[in-house]
C-alpha cells in the first residue's frame, strides 16, 4: 500500500505557499464583494429570480469563456494570463466601488460588474489550476488541490459573515472596495513567482485548433467524459441553496445582511470540514460513493432549510452541503489532473468547469425562477429531488479511482530527415503505415489497432482509416492526415508513457523483418483552378 501523504505536504513548496497565502486574501475579498452584491441586490429589487442571478452571473462568464482560457493557458505563459486576470478584475472591483458610492447602481448594472468579475475568474482559473500541477509533483496533487479547497473555504468561513457586517455598518460599496484591495497580495505574489519556461521550437497552435485538439482529446477520454456529466449534474442541482440562501435570510428566517454572511460562513466552516476529511475519505471510500454521499447531502440539507424558518438549525444544516461541495468538487478536479498529461490539462479542466459552472448558471437561475413563482421553500424541495437524480446516476456510469498512470511523454520521436524543404505550417499531411500481419494474430491485431485509432485522434490525428490490401492481404495500412507539418510532429510529441504497451504489441505482430513501413505525404492539387478551366478551355454550350 503506498505511503498516506499529509494533507500539509505541499506546503513544503515555497512557491506553492507564497501563492496559497496570497490567495487567502484574494478569496477573502472575493467572498466579502459576493455579499455586497446579493445583499444590494436584494435592496434595490424585490424581484426573487434577480437575487438568484447574482450568482448566475458570476457563474456564467466561466461557462461561457473558460474553454477559450484553457486553450490560452496551454500555449501562453500562465503566470502572464494569471497577472492579466487579476488585473482586469482590480479594474473592474474599483469601477464597481465608485458606482456603488455614487448609488448609481441598478439591477442590471449591478449584474453586468459581477459578470465582468467573472470573466476575470473565467481567465484565471484554468491557468492557476493547471500550474498547480507545475508547481508540486504528481503525488501531491490531491493534496494541492485540497489545500486550495480549504484556503478558499477557510475564508468562507469568516468572510461572508465579516463581509456582512461591513455591509450593515458602511454599505456596499465598502465591500466592494475591500474586494479591490484584495488582488495586490496576489499579483504581487505572481510577480515574484518565475515558473519555467517551456521550450517549444513549434509555433503556437491557433485558437480554434487548440480548441479542437482540447475537445479530441476530451471526447476520447472515458473517464473526463464521466466527470463532465456528473459535474453539470452536481452544478445544476446544489447551485439551489447558495443561489437562494440570500431570500432565505431573508424571508424564511427573517434575518438581514449579518444573518446572511454567518449563514455562509457556517458552509464555508462545514466545507473547511469536508477538505480535511477528504484524504481519509478517499481511503475508505470509492471515488463514486463519495460523489454520491455529496449529491444526498445536499438533498437531505436542502429538505430541510426549506422547512425551516430557524436561523440557528439553518446555520446548522449549511455545515453539511459546505462539507458535501468540497469533496465532490476537489474529487472532479483531482480525476480531471490526473487524467490529463501536461500539453492538455489546462482544456481538460477547462471543459471540467464549463461543465460545472454551467450547471450552476442554469441551476441558479431555474431555482430563482421556481422561487418567484411557487415560493422559496417548494424551489429547494424540488432542488433536493434533483440531487437525488444526480445520486442515482452513478448507478449506471459510475466515476473510477484515482488512476496510477504514466501520462509523461513517451519521447520515442525523432523528427525524420526530410528532402523537401517543408515549413511548419506546409500540409495537409498525410501519414501511411504499413503492416505485414499474419492471419492467426489478425483479430489481436485489429483490437490494438481499435485502441490505437484513440489514440491517434486523442492527440490530434484526422480522418484515421484502417485498409487492407485485395491483392496481398496479409498487408494492412494505417492511414491518418494532420493539418500541417507542426501538427504532425505535436502529434507525435504528445504520444504518453501508457501508449507504449499498444506500439509494442502491434509492432511485435508485425511479420516484416524491418519495421511498419512508414509513408510521409503531403497533398497537392492536381485539378487547375476553375478561373483556368472556364477560362482558358471555355465550350460554347449554345
Amino acid at each position: 500500500m503506498p505511503e498516506r501523504i499529509a494533507t500539509l505536504a505541499p506546503f513544503k513548496n515555497k512557491t506553492f505557499r507564497t501563492i496559497w497565502i496570497a490567495s487567502l486574501a484574494s478569496n477573502f475579498g472575493g467572498l466579502i464583494q459576493a455579499v455586497g452584491a446579493a445583499w444590494m441586490m436584494t435592496s434595490i429589487t424585490s424581484s426573487q429570480d434577480m437575487v438568484a442571478l447574482v450568482q448566475a452571473s458570476t457563474a456564467l462568464p466561466i461557462m461561457l469563456f473558460s474553454l477559450i482560457a484553457g486553450a490560452l493557458a496551454d500555449n501562453f505563459n500562465r503566470r502572464s494570463l494569471m497577472l492579466a486576470a487579476q488585473g482586469f478584475m482590480l479594474v473592474v472591483s474599483i469601477t464597481l466601488t465608485v458606482f456603488a458610492y455614487l448609488g448609481l447602481l441598478t439591477p442590471w448594472l449591478l449584474l453586468l460588474f459581477t459578470f465582468l468579475i467573472g470573466c476575470g475568474v473565467a481567465l484565471n482559473n484554468p491557468s492557476w489550476q493547471a500550474s498547480v500541477g507545475d508547481i508540486v509533483s504528481r503525488e501531491m496533487l490531491p493534496q494541492a488541490v485540497t489545500l486550495n479547497s480549504i484556503g478558499f473555504n477557510m475564508t468562507r468561513s469568516v468572510g461572508p459573515a465579516i463581509g456582512g457586517a461591513i455591509v450593515a455598518a458602511a454599505g456596499a460599496a465598502a465591500a466592494f472596495a475591500v474586494n479591490a484591495a484584495s488582488y495586490v497580495a496576489l499579483m504581487f505574489a505572481l510577480l515574484r513567482w518565475k515558473p519555467e519556461r517551456r521550450d517549444d521550437s513549434l509555433p503556437r497552435e491557433t485558437l480554434l485548433r487548440a480548441l479542437s485538439a482540447g475537445l479530441g482529446y476530451v471526447s476520447m477520454s472515458p473517464t473526463i467524459l464521466n466527470v463532465l456529466c456528473r459535474g453539470l449534474l452536481f452544478g445544476l442541482a446544489a447551485s439551489a441553496i447558495l443561489a437562494l440562501l440570500p431570500i432565505v435570510a431573508r424571508d424564511l428566517v427573517v434575518g438581514g445582511p449579518l444573518t446572511y454572511g454567518v449563514m455562509l460562513g457556517a458552509f464555508g466552516v462545514g466545507a473547511i470540514g469536508g477538505a480535511m476529511a477528504n484524504a481519509r475519505l478517499r481511503e475508505v471510500l470509492s471515488s463514486e460513493a463519495i460523489v454520491r454521499l455529496s449529491f444526498v447531502g445536499f438533498a437531505a440539507s436542502s429538505a430541510v432549510i426549506a422547512l425551516s424558518g430557524n436561523t440557528a438549525l439553518t446555520a446548522l444544516v449549511l455545515l453539511i452541503p459546505g462539507a458535501c461541495w468540497v469533496l465532490a468538487l476537489s474529487l472532479f478536479n483531482t480525476t480531471v489532473q490526473l487524467s490529463a498529461p501536461r500539453w492538455v490539462v489546462g482544456r481538460a479542466l477547462s471543459f471540467y468547469q464549463t461543465a460545472t459552472f454551467g450547471g450552476i448558471a442554469v441551476g441558479s437561475w431555474v431555482w430563482g425562477v421556481a422561487a418567484e413563482t411557487f415560493g422559496v421553500s417548494v424551489s429547494l424541495s424540488l432542488a433536493s429531488l434533483a440531487m437525488l437524480v444526480g445520486a442515482a446516476a452513478g448507478l449506471r456510469s459510475p466515476l473510477p479511482q484515482f488512476a496510477d498512470v504514466d501520462l509523461s511523454p513517451l519521447n520515442r520521436f525523432n523528427e525524420p530527415m526530410l528532402r523537401l524543404d517543408l515549413q511548419p505550417r506546409s500540409g495537409p499531411i498525410v501519414l501511411q503505415i504499413d503492416y505485414e500481419i499474419g492471419e492467426a494474430d489478425i483479430p489481436e491485431f485489429l483490437m490494438l489497432m481499435s485502441r490505437r485509432r484513440r489514440v491517434r485522434i486523442r492527440d490530434g490525428a484526422r480522418q484515421w482509416a484502417l485498409m487492407r490490401d485485395l491483392e496481398h492481404p496479409d498487408i494492412w495500412t494505417e492511414s491518418y492526415h494532420t493539418a500541417t507539418w507542426a501538427d504532425y510532429v505535436r502529434h507525435n510529441r504528445r504520444r504518453l508513457q501508457i501508449d507504449a504497451e499498444i506500439w509494442d504489441a502491434i509492432r511485435k505482430l508485425h511479420k516484416g523483418e524491418e519495421g511498419p513501413r512508414v509513408h510521409r505525404m503531403i497533398e497537392r492539387q492536381t485539378i487547375p483552378p476553375k478561373s483556368d478551366i472556364f477560362h482558358k478551355h471555355h465550350v460554347d454550350l449554345h
